[in-house]
């Protein structure tokens, strides 16, 4: 394990302390910042299961088709006159497009939900972000 340079280990809560700036809590800043970063960390963690519930999702789904193909397909190669075959052929084709339309629904409304979720992690703690920058800097109050 290598060691951390000397110009990278810093106590930045420690460094920052020194600089008093008058109506404004340092310690509230950097508090504010620690819940930006967890707020980031959670969105990730939101987008990076959304994205494996996607990724599971999409093999089920291939699963299930090259199943239903298979069988489908041995119904409509072994159906009886050409015309019944081209008639099992056309509808076997026309299922698997709706199906393939669906299960790309699916995965886009799957994937759009993830991302409004981390979104909405990200948003709310922006909001409070801005709330908190607020109360930090309010002008001392003066006494009479």
């Amino acid at each position: 394990m290598s060691k951390v340079p000397p110009v990278w280990d810093v106590d930045f809560t420690k460094m920052l302390g020194e600089f008093k700036v008058p109506g404004v809590d340092l310690d509230a800043v950097l508090q504010a910042q620690r819940k930006n970063i967890e707020a980031l960390t959670a969105a990730n963690r939101t987008a990076a299961e959304g994205l494996q519930a996607f990724a599971r999702r999409q093999g089920e789904i291939l699963r299930q088709n090259m199943a239903e193909l298979q069988s489908q397909f041995s119904i409509a190669v072994f159906a009886g006159a050409p015309e019944e075959k081209l008639a099992k052929q056309t509808e076997l084709a026309k299922t698997a497009f709706e199906k393939a339309i669906a299960d790309m629904k699916e995965l886009a409304e799957l994937l759009a939900k993830s991302n409004t979720e981390a979104a909405e992690i990200v948003s709310k703690r922006v909001s409070a972000s801005f709330d908190e920058l607020k109360g930090v800097l309010k002008a001392p109050t003066t006494k009479r």
